[in-house]
């Protein structure tokens, strides 16, 4: 209690527009807007006649806010070790702009505020939200220090939103949330491997295991990443096969599929942080194509 004291005091008092900025760097909203994206598509996908509006407002809110919950629950933890990072040493923690218990308070509300939102759907909904905040935040977060299968099990969560979104309108896991859920699965292990790749040297300082050999940004993680960039052509493919989508997507998805795979190339052929940088940016533009393919091709 002593210490928690100390930093309470030790806190500058701030305005309520810098508390306010301070609480939305927690939340990292252009992350969790990403997040909210592919929940939005599938809710799209899986609906049939009329859009329910208040249906999909109260996921976009419910889905942001529980994302927000677990990035900041997740910032939480890591604080000490945010300090030692350049990326994220300016963040409110660990500057002290924010004590634990602000944000911990502010965490918890978003998160039941956000599954609240997500009963109101329905309650599978919200058992999703709960699977994704509690995975994210307290088993991906402290295996990040142990091991690379850290990845692994983020990709978990990861990939809930886009399940999120079908099971929302139909209150069921049909085949179709699964083959959304697995193609932004497989999607992460290269989009993460990218990033760790590119900030290596920063997560070393922080003793985080996220590529997925031992050497770190060496031929086998390249492969790695080679591997599940080229697992994704026919994994994107699946919403063919089971008559989500028609060839317009399919061919969108296989020119993406392989440029994407392309870029893995580079990075196998070179393992240098340029290739792993433009694998990066191609990852962040994969994803929503695709996606948004699949619903084109529905309407």
């Amino acid at each position: 209690m002593a210490a928690v004291a100390e930093e309470v005091y030790s806190t500058p008092t701030l305005s309520f527009s810098a508390k306010l900025a301070n609480y939305v760097q927690l939340a990292k909203p252009r992350l969790s807007f990403l997040v909210v994206f592919s929940a939005v598509i599938s809710f799209l996908l899986a609906t049939t006649g009329a859009i329910d509006w208040l249906a999909l407002i109260t996921l976009i809110f419910g889905g942001f806010l529980v994302t927000a919950s677990a990035n900041g629950f997740n910032q939480i933890i890591e604080r000490d070790l945010d300090k030692l990072m350049t990326r994220t040493a300016n963040r409110p923690m660990p500057t002290g702009r924010l004590t634990v218990n602000e944000a911990f308070w502010v965490c918890l509300v978003m998160g039941i505020a956000g599954i609240g939102m997500l009963t109101t759907l329905n309650l599978l909904s919200a058992a999703l939200g709960i699977v994704a905040l509690v995975s994210y935040a307290f088993v991906y977060t402290p295996l990040k220090q142990k091991t690379s299968f850290s990845v692994f099990v983020g990709a978990i969560p990861g990939a809930i939103p886009p399940m999120l979104g079908w099971v929302a309108v139909s209150n069921a896991l049909d085949y179709q949330a699964w083959v959304l859920f697995g193609i932004q699965f497989i999607w992460q292990f290269p989009h993460f491997w990218a990033i760790a790749w590119v900030l290596d040297d920063d997560y070393k300082k922080a003793g985080f295991h996220m590529l997925p050999s031992k050497g770190g940004r060496d031929r086998s993680s390249a492969f790695q990443t080679v591997f599940y960039t080229l697992v994704l052509i026919p994994v994107s493919l699946l919403p063919v096969q089971i008559g989500m989508a028609g060839m317009g997507m399919a061919a969108v998805a296989l020119v993406c599929g392989i440029l994407f795979f392309i870029q893995s190339l580079y990075l196998f052929k070179t393992c240098s942080i340029k290739a792993a940088q433009q694998l990066m940016f191609g990852s962040f533009i994969y994803l929503p194509i695709v996606q948004l393919a699949i619903l084109i091709d529905k309407l």
